[in-house]
């Protein structure tokens, strides 16, 4: 058959169709490598003769179209016959593919009805399992009636493992009473394992019940056997043999071969077969005896009971700081840190071996942690508590703060990593438990007020060493004597070693220990108690004054004591802990230290207002100390206590009224003190004044040119010179607007003395100038000061300015000056008032007899 397609062109050239019509199929055009184009020319080619196709005469000669006409007719008709076949074949493939829907719908249906049937099946066995009523049958049948046989079989079978363990029950009563031996439960309890020990333990329980109701009292000894029996009915023994102490013994021995089984397997970390154990133990006091074994035997207890009897030793530097007010505590003591680190890893695994060897293992850890509390770590702490306290008051407090803070992060750590439930919180029970061992183990320390009581005892202890020197300078000053030097002398000596042999003998009575006394005499700036009973105590004028260092040091010592108070005493109590403080607070910084700072303060200001020798103003400079010590002091009790007392409205308030009333009552010192400087200022200013003669005023004409020279007159200077040491002394105390008041004050009161004193004297013309220049230099004095607004000081001295231009101007000048404004002062004229008092000083004018000085006065 020849080629077809593209596929029959040779590179020979051979046609693809033989000399006659094309002959090709299907397969010809379902090839895949058919092209149309090929396929054309194929068709083409077969109709050209070879000699038209080649040699130089073929391209001369006339083109033929029949041959190709009659090649692409036949192809034409052989392509509408392979048309006509491929419809055929179409056609009878479409009839297949409907015959084959049409089958797969009917198979479809009949696998429907058939899941249909399938479902009622089922339904209606679902519903005669679940006793419904199907088809009229009887609600009773199915299900229930198959759960009802199966409750019964149960039933059986119980009754009949009752009747089995009944009579295994009445056998062993008879052997045991009959011949005296429990060899049949001995044998299940050997080869019966731990289920045949459980059942062992339990029919020996019933055996020991039995023969307590059947064993009524003592019977004669039958053929020398045990003298205890059992009496029936009638009163007659019915037993040969002492049953009770048989089964007694048989317990006995059950329970040591549990528990030495329970520990063999303990010891080769068979955690499953401790369980079993366990679980039959469990009957034996409720497994007390296993807790026990399994608590006692436990290595960290081993391992701890040489250690924890040992002597609290540290360096003595950590203890030494632990006693010192001033130095950051060194922590927790290191003993107690690693009992409670290591005791933190050792819950943490062992709760692990617990949960895995008891069925009940939430009792078995509670057992655990007890011991773990109660025993090791209580005595450890309570040994470290009387280390501390061997120290001093201080280093206890600070000791039971750090174990507390410590062990109660061991105790949320814990209660965080879960135990039984790790990685979940621990279980409720787990952790009431740990709350109550932490509770137990500081709670004989915080019995009522024992607690705040000791904060208050050393905050005291510290205080009366502090204020040693200054109590001791000032109680000197008070009983100082004023005669003789030599009576003063000798009374000094006196009350030196009476105060110093008070406050030693107090420290010896209260039964301190050493290291705290040497603390505290540390504190006081003493020295060694035996070397102060041999020398005076020797104090300054430094020990009597305020210190703000002191004052920083008290406070802070009470801001330790209340962040301990916070963290350690309920907080029910510390409403009444902050008024407690409080009261110490006031008592000791407030009355005995800045009170009797001021007392002494005042006294010198009141023999100073009334010297009659320059007073000396020196103690002014100090209230700045008292002054900076008064706002610390409140802003520590408005930030420290009183928020602390929130919860309480009653001490709130009662706190507040005492605050308000010290701090007031020492506010009112401090004024009494700066009003008493004010008036001794004035006073002297006033005498300063006194010594101003009366021809400076009015000089002489052999005097005038040499006043003239002078600037100001002496007293002016004088004035001058104490005021500025006045305005220096009151800077050193006071600032801001204390300060500005205070000077403010001052200027007020020198410009009236100064007005007073201008119309004491009769000036001249040439004296008029010399007032203007004492005037100016009092004006330049108080506008050096830093007044500011206040009172309008540094304004009301230009007044003396206008009054001692009131000596040197003119008539017509004078005249424009007290000329009068009704209703008040305006631009060029004074208020009716004003030029009364000005009348005064112009009659103080030499001049005053002159016609124009007379002129002007009448007609002002």
């Amino acid at each position: 058959m020849p080629p077809s397609g593209a596929d029959g062109a040779a590179a020979s050239g051979r046609t693809l169709f033989a000399r006659g019509a094309p002959t090709f199929d299907l397969e010809t055009f379902s090839s895949k490598d058919f092209i149309v184009k090929d396929f054309i020319e194929a068709l083409s080619d077969s109709a050209v003769p070879a000699s038209r196709r080649s040699g130089p005469s073929s391209a001369q000669s006339a083109f033929d179209p029949k041959p190709l006409i009659r090649t692409f007719e036949a192809a034409v008709s052989r392509l509408g016959a392979l048309s006509e076949e491929l419809e055929t074949h179409e056609n009878e493939l479409s009839g297949s593919v409907r015959r084959a829907e049409a089958q797969h719908n009917q198979n479809v249906a009949s696998l429907e009805k058939k899941l249909e049937g399938a479902i009622e099946s089922f339904n209606r066995l679902d519903s005669s399992l679940n006793g419904g009523v199907v088809d009229g049958s009887d609600g009773d049948a199915g299900g229930n009636v198959a759960m009802r046989i199966g409750e019964r079989l149960e039933e059986l079978d119980k009754q009949r493992q009752r009747a089995q363990d009944a009579k295994f029950l009445i056998q062993c009563w008879v052997e045991v009473s009959e011949k005296g031996r429990l060899s049949t439960l001995e044998d299940v309890r050997r080869i019966g394992g731990s289920e045949g020990k459980v059942r062992c333990a339990h029919i020996a329980r019933q055996l020991l019940r039995l023969s307590a109701r059947l064993d009524s009292g003592p019977s004669p000894a039958v053929n020398g056997a045990a003298r205890n029996g059992a009496n029936g009915v009638n009163g007659v023994s019915s037993s040969k043999h002492p049953t009770r102490e048989i089964i007694e013994k048989f317990l006995e021995q059950l329970e040591k071969d549990l528990l030495k089984e329970f520990d063999d397997h303990y010891r080769k970390a068979n955690f499953e077969a401790m369980k079993e154990c366990a679980v039959a133990l469990r009957d034996f006091n409720d497994g007390a005896s296993v807790m026990a074994l399994f608590v006692n035997q436990h290595q960290f207890f081993i391992d701890r009971s040489q250690l924890i009897t040992e002597e609290i030793t540290g360096d003595n530097e950590s203890w030494e700081r632990l006693a010192d007010p001033d130095a950051e505590p060194p922590g927790v003591e290191p003993s107690l840190q690693s009992l409670v680190d290591e005791v933190r890893l050792v819950v943490q695994e062992e709760s692990f071996i617990i949960k895995r060897a008891f069925p009940y293992y939430d009792e078995v850890l509670q057992r655990f942690l007890q011991r773990v509390f109660q025993q090791s770590v209580q005595q450890r702490l309570e040994m470290v508590l009387e280390k501390a306290n061997s120290i001093s008051s201080l280093a206890f407090l600070r000791s039971l703060h750090s174990a507390r803070s410590y062990i109660n992060t061991l105790v949320e750590e814990l209660k965080a990593h879960g135990l039984t439930e790790h990685p979940e919180p621990v279980s409720s029970q787990i952790a009431a438990t740990l709350d109550q061992q932490l509770d137990e183990l500081f709670v004989p320390y915080f019995v009522g007020s024992s607690y705040i009581e000791r904060e208050k005892r050393n905050l005291e202890e510290l205080y009366s060493s502090l204020l040693f020197k200054f109590t001791t300078y000032h109680s000197r000053r008070r009983k100082m004597p004023t005669t003789m030097i030599a009576a003063l002398s000798q009374r000094s000596r006196e009350m030196m070693a009476s105060a110093r042999d008070a406050y030693i003998d107090r420290l010896d009575s209260t039964d301190l220990p050493a290291s705290q006394k040497a603390m505290l005499l540390r504190v006081a700036g003493l020295k060694d108690a035996d070397n102060e009973k041999k020398a005076e105590i020797e104090v300054s004028e430094e020990d009597g004054a305020l210190s703000l260092s002191n004052a920083k040091r008290m406070l802070k010592w009470l801001a330790e004591g209340v962040g301990r108070g916070l963290e350690l005493s309920s907080s029910t109590d510390t409403p009444k802990d902050a008024q407690a403080l409080l009261g110490l607070l006031l008592s000791s910084m407030g009355e005995i230290y800045v009170e009797t700072a001021l007392d002494a303060t005042a006294e010198v200001a009141l023999a100073q207002e009334s010297a009659r020798n320059e007073p000396d103003l020196s103690y002014l400079p100090p209230l700045r100390n008292a002054i900076s010590i008064l706002h610390i002091l409140q802003t520590s009790i408005t930030t420290m206590l009183i928020p602390l007392a929130k919860p309480n409205l009653t001490i709130r308030r009662e706190i507040d009224k005492a605050t308000a009333a010290s701090l007031s009552a020492l506010e009112t010192k401090i004024s009494i003190i700066l009003n008493r400087a004010l008036d001794a200022a004035l006073a002297w200013t006033a005498k300063l004044l006194q010594s101003q003669k009366k021809t400076d005023f009015r000089p002489r004409e052999e005097d005038l040119g040499k006043m003239v020279e002078t600037l100001q007159t002496p007293t002016c200077l004088s004035i001058f010179q104490f005021l500025s040491k006045v305005a220096g002394y009151t800077s050193a105390a006071l600032d801001g607007a204390n300060m500005s008041h205070f000077l403010a004050e001052l200027a007020m009161g020198l410009r009236g003395l100064l007005l007073e004193h201008l119309r004491k004297f009769t000036v001249s013309l040439a004296g008029g100038l010399i007032v203007s220049k004492d005037v100016t230099k009092y004006v330049e004095l108080v506008r050096g000061w830093p007044i500011g607004t206040r009172g309008d000081s540094s304004s009301s001295m230009e007044v003396l300015v206008e009054v001692a231009n009131l000596f040197v101007v003119g008539p017509e000048a004078l005249r424009e000056k007290l000329k009068p404004v009704p209703g008040g002062s305006g631009q060029g004229g004074r208020s009716a008032e004003e030029v009364a008092e000005l009348r005064e000083f112009v009659k103080r004018r030499e001049d005053l007899g002159s016609v124009g000085m007379q002129a002007v006065l009448s007609s002002v």
